[in-house]
């Protein structure tokens, strides 16, 4: 039984009674209304009281850094209002980007004439191995016997081009311009010999060969080095006066060049042609031809390919072949090409292997002259292709830096000429096996197979080398006069 006492109910709250303030109750509650509220004190340790009372808030203080914070806040809002943050902003990558490439063209120049040299000879030798190389893997599998009767012909040539470009290394740097006077007309002579002659050999459709006893060649490529040479001996001579009509015409153009081209296309060489086309316009943009006269003499240079083209039934067959209008001729015209397609495609990033090329049987005509690229991509893959790239783009660069390196006027139209002959060469070769050009049989300058070609292309090397050469001498001769005077004046008299 619960003995706990009942619970009470709850007793309800008193109502509450509103009366009127007394006048003292109102006035103390205005006070309290009105009052400022106090200062809070800091007690910091080691002050006492009465310093207390002279310590504030850093929020109190004028110029404080919240203030300082809240005027910068309102300064950008403002500059962002009116847009000159992102001015700003585009100013300054605009200067980045003008400062790189300041620092891009700067190593285009190249200031170290001792790198110059290095590059363009490390570049020709890994490309001219390299040609050796490939010359042996596509040949090797032909069945003629000895595998490397072709490529043992390859490196005698070879052989003979570095004799010839360390010739031209050493020779005077002045003898230049009549050395190019001589090959003009040794060129002219043997080419009127290809021509007109009976010692003129056929070879891929065109007359371009010279067979004189067991000695086979292509005076073209001499024709190339030659027109180069005296092309930029008569420009540099002439000086301003190139920007007159008259004097860029004759004699560089007409009858010098125009000769060469004439007798070149005598022989059907629409390749060759092409080069020389480029070569001369090269050395009369670099003289400082006015640009005008380029655009007529474009227009009537593509109205003239494209005559001989359609004049010529194997050219247009070509043509038609690389737009695949053709494919299904009884002659195949697509053949080449396709089976260049294949090989490229099957040598992925790596490549199948070196020596393990299968296209290399048979399949593709002229595999080891024209078509050696397709090799290259087949048995080294997609890395090797742009290692060969990558080495024609330093043999350029190098020339260039070289070209830019002196204030010889003939010095840089040569280096300029060799840069339009070798690099349009490997373009238009590298163009026509990828698609991009039709086939006009031009071979891959140091890599395709052919003695005259890479003997006459090591030479124009060799003359590139002798202006490097003569660039570090001057570089070198401070160091030896300071050294000559030390000495002298340590053996002086006192």
């Amino acid at each position: 039984m619960d003995k706990r006492p009942p619970r009470l109910p709850a007793r309800p709250p008193a109502p509450t009674v509103l009366t009127a303030p007394s006048p003292i109750e109102a006035d103390s509650a205005e006070e309290l209304l009105t009052a400022e509220p106090e200062t809070p004190e800091l007690e910091t340790p080691g002050h006492s009281g009465s310093q207390r009372g002279h310590l504030r808030l850093v929020d109190d203080i004028p110029g404080s850094n919240t203030d300082t914070s809240t005027a910068a806040t309102s300064g950008q809002e403002d500059d962002a209002a009116d847009g000159s943050t992102g001015r700003a902003w585009r100013q300054q990558r605009a200067a980045s980007r003008a400062e790189r490439v300041r620092q891009l063209w700067a190593f285009f120049e190249g200031a170290n004439p001792y790198t110059n040299f290095w590059l363009v000879l490390g570049s020709a030798i890994a490309l001219s191995v390299i040609g050796l190389t490939f010359v042996l893997s596509s040949t090797s599998v032909t069945g003629d016997g000895d595998p490397f009767t072709i490529v043992a012909r390859q490196a005698m040539w070879a052989g003979i081009g570095v004799l010839g470009m360390i010739f031209m290394m050493y020779v005077p740097t002045r003898w230049m311009g009549g050395i190019g006077w001589a090959m003009m007309l040794l060129s002219g002579v043997l080419l009127s010999l290809v021509a007109f002659t009976p010692l003129g050999s056929d070879g891929g459709g065109s007359t371009n060969w010279l067979q004189i006893g067991p000695v086979r060649g292509q005076p073209s490529e001499l024709a190339k080095l030659a027109l180069v040479l005296w092309g930029a001996a008569v420009l540099a001579k002439k000086g301003r006066l190139v920007e007159q009509f008259t004097h860029w015409v004759v004699p560089f153009v007409a009858p010098g060049a125009l000769a060469v081209l004439v007798l070149v296309l005598a022989g059907g060489d629409l390749g060759t042609s092409l080069i020389i086309i480029t070569v001369v316009a090269a050395l009369l943009f670099a003289a400082g031809v006015t640009l005008r006269y380029f655009i007529a003499a474009g227009a009537l240079a593509v109205v003239a390919v494209g005559l001989l083209m359609w004049m010529t039934p194997y050219r247009m067959m070509r043509v038609y072949a690389w737009l695949g209008m053709n494919c299904d001729h009884s002659l195949d015209p697509c053949h080449q090409t396709e089976m260049g397609y294949y090989a490229l495609a099957s040598g992925g990033f790596w490549g199948v292997g070196l020596g393990q090329s299968r296209q290399k049987w048979d399949y593709i005509p002229e595999v080891h002259n024209d078509f050696i690229f397709t090799i290259i991509g087949e048995e080294l893959g997609l890395l090797g292709t742009l290692t060969v790239l990558g080495l024609f783009a330093a043999l350029s660069i190098g020339i260039f830096r070289v070209a830019f390196g002196t204030d010889d006027q003939f010095t840089r139209l040569v280096c300029i000429g060799i840069i339009a002959w070798l690099s349009g060469q490997a373009f238009i070769n590298i163009g026509m096996v990828i698609g991009l050009l039709p086939v006009v049989g031009v071979p891959l300058p140091f890599i395709s197979y052919g003695g005259s070609a890479l003997t006459i292309t090591l030479l124009a090397v060799g003359v590139v080398l002798n202006f490097a050469r003569r660039q570090r001498l001057q570089a070198r001769a401070p160091k030896r006069r300071r050294r000559g005077t030390a000495k002298r004046s340590t053996l002086a008299p006192r």
